[in-house]
């Protein structure tokens, strides 16, 4: 059965923004399983998510600490419909990161990263898809935020979509 999935990471609430976009509130609501990959900064907004997702899977980044850091991991496995799923912070340098990432996580279908706050999907030579959502509060050098939404399906992701986070006014 499909699966609809929110993708997001380095929402850094409440110091790049005091809540998450509307638009995102209203996917995660709706989907399925929501996949953070770190950096929320406050332990308020994954309380907050463990209350309106449906089901959380999350790590912690490297702006996290305290009770952020003893209630999640530092790298997170699951399976969806057939797709084996790592979920980590921090990659390293984007030159080489493929070919790293491949020898890192080899059992993995699809790795979701953040840390940089730039959208990234690209595939290693092994087949291993690489996805980062980007920020969906703070943009750094790209022209808006951004989140993805997708669909697991019989061992596929698809449907994938980076979504521009509108600026705040």
């Amino acid at each position: 059965m499909p699966v609809s999935m929110v993708f997001t990471s380095d929402t850094h609430v409440p110091k790049r923004a005091r809540d998450l976009p509307h638009a995102l509130w209203g996917e995660i609501e709706v989907a399925d399983l929501v996949v953070h990959a770190g950096d929320w900064v406050d332990v308020a907004l994954l309380d907050q998510l463990e209350r309106r997702a449906r089901r959380l899977e999350a790590v912690y980044g490297n702006n996290d600490h305290g009770a952020l850091r003893e209630r999640l991991p530092e790298i997170a496995r699951f399976e969806v419909e057939g797709l084996r799923f790592a979920v980590v912070h921090e990659t390293g340098d984007a030159k080489g990161r493929e070919a790293r990432c491949a020898a890192r996580f080899p059992d993995a279908d699809v790795l979701v990263f953040g840390h940089s706050h730039i959208p990234w999907d690209t595939t290693a030579g092994s087949g291993l898809r690489l996805l980062n959502p980007g920020s969906p509060t703070d943009r750094r050098r790209q022209p808006h935020g951004t989140y993805v939404t997708a669909v697991a399906d019989d061992g596929r992701l698809r449907d994938l979509t980076f979504h521009a986070v509108p600026p705040r006014r």
